[in-house]
């Protein structure tokens, strides 16, 4: 079915795309279909999941029509592809294997005076939560009714306070009532869903022409991935799909799940540099030296020390793109905080709307916050090189889950729920051979005509590939 012109998907399209600078007459390219029931929620997910899924489509087409120097092609958003695409690690089996996606501490816990919930999915943040509380290392069982016991005579902003003094993560829950009078809250108020701002006069790498099928507007173009878990690594597999040469980079000090990276690493490559070692990090500074486009994932001021703050790579690097993504924003009392999508649920009050009459709390159906910045991001990736390619100029886009948690909230217009199924993924999932095995994954949801329909080549194994860039 197409959605009609005023539906949440393309009133939010056309918010998203003038935070992205894009000319308005470009959203008139967009269609919307597929099947309903997609991403029930009380808040208006799926106009969210559409309007992030179209701008970036709508950027990559714009991008391609200059490389190619041929109109702008039409894009069609199929609720289908978008639905499955947000769960996409849901969907992902490994040789038949599902994975797991949330360890045993990643949860809501009731507290003296409300909830909290943590994030330990991690064995370092797992660590310090029970450090945090004073307990030893236990075994999952154990360490759950541990923590629960403690959690039960404690205020929840006290559990907030002392577990992220720690290291750890856990956030009190909040009505959007309480997160508004919140100092950060107030902070995101302030801020729009994104900015993408001029840097310098660097031209940057010249990007080619365009020539045969499909038409990947990101062809040649390096990507520097400095980013974990899902926001940051869906858009550089966005980036990935559309043509880039993308190289993800970790240090071989924090562990990654190989099941994320098989969801996530799709059409990319992967390595570990330890920037604290000589020789790594010498060629992690040539790297850099012909990176196009930067993007990072760690929280603001984690990757100071290393002078890859986005102001000081711009300085470094005339002409690229350089994005940030960040959980709480780059400002307010909460700005160099850890966050996850899970974590900005409870402390936005997004958790509190779609909970229960009972005081449960809820969650989105997907860990929308995550995909829908990262498809965000690799839109505002796409747009800062079509106007490179226009009037040369660095560019730096800055991105934050709480600012697309306000956007859920409060700016995107609310429709009558869709009903809810059945709804197939099939059509949308695809398997294919890996070096870790086979794996079914979602499908792209990012189409225009013309375009590809699937990855260049599946996720590898993380940190196994070599730290150079692929000849040009």
């Amino acid at each position: 079915m197409i959605h009609a012109t005023g539906s949440g998907g393309a009133d939010g399209t056309a918010q998203a795309w003038a935070a992205l600078g894009g000319d308005p007459a470009l959203t008139g390219l967009i269609s919307y279909g597929g099947p309903g029931g997609v991403l029930p929620a009380r808040l208006p997910v799926v106009g969210l999941a559409r309007a992030a899924v179209a701008v970036c489509s709508l950027a990559a087409a714009e991008l391609a029509a200059q490389r190619s120097g041929s109109p702008v092609p039409g894009v069609r958003v199929d609720d289908g592809a978008v639905g499955t695409a947000f769960v996409s690690e849901r969907h992902l089996l490994v040789d038949g294997r599902a994975p797991v996606s949330f360890a045993p501490l990643s949860r809501f816990w009731r507290t003296r005076d409300g909830w909290v919930r943590t994030h330990a999915n991690y064995p370092h943040h797992r660590a310090r939560l029970l450090a945090a509380l004073g307990l030893p290392d236990l075994d999952d069982e154990r360490a759950v009714a541990a923590v629960g016991a403690e959690f039960a005579g404690r205020r929840a902003e006290d559990i907030e306070t002392v577990v992220y003094e720690a290291g750890g993560l856990a956030v009190a829950a909040r009505t959007p009532g309480e997160w508004a009078a919140h100092e950060q809250g107030r902070a995101v108020a302030d801020h729009p869903l994104l900015t993408l701002t001029r840097t310098d006069e660097g031209p940057g790498r010249r990007l080619g022409p365009l020539s045969g099928s499909p038409l990947l507007p990101a062809a040649g173009v390096r990507v520097l991935d400095l980013t974990r878990v899902i926001a940051g690594p869906v858009a550089t597999r966005t980036l990935a799909l559309l043509g880039a040469d993308v190289l993800r980079i970790d240090t071989p000090q924090l562990p990654e799940s190989q099941d994320a990276h098989s969801d996530t690493g799709s059409g990319k490559r992967s390595a570990l540099l330890d920037l604290r070692a000589r020789a790594d990090r010498a060629a992690f500074e040539e790297l850099l030296a012909q990176a196009d486009v930067v993007v990072t994932g760690y929280r603001p001021g984690a990757l100071d020390p290393f002078g890859l703050a986005p102001e000081a790579i711009a300085a470094r690097r005339p002409g690229a793109v350089v994005a940030q993504l960040s959980a709480w924003g780059q400002y307010g009392p909460w700005a160099h905080r850890r966050g996850f999508d899970s974590l900005v649920q409870v402390a936005t009050g997004i958790a509190a709307v779609e909970g229960a009459s009972d005081g449960r709390l809820g969650a989105l159906p997907a860990q929308a916050l995550d995909h829908g910045t990262g498809y965000l991001l690799a839109a505002a990736v796409l747009r800062a090189l079509t106007e490179r390619g226009r009037d040369g100029g660095g560019r730096v886009a800055r991105l934050a889950l709480a600012q697309t948690a306000k956007w859920l909230v409060h700016d995107l217009p609310r429709q009558p729920a869709a009903p809810a199924g059945p709804y197939d993924p099939a059509p949308w999932l695809a398997e294919t051979d890996s070096p870790v095995g086979r794996l079914r994954h979602a499908l792209p949801p990012v189409a225009f005509a013309g375009g590809p329909a699937n990855w260049a080549r599946p996720a590898g194994r993380w940190g196994t590939d070599s730290p150079k860039w692929l000849p040009a």
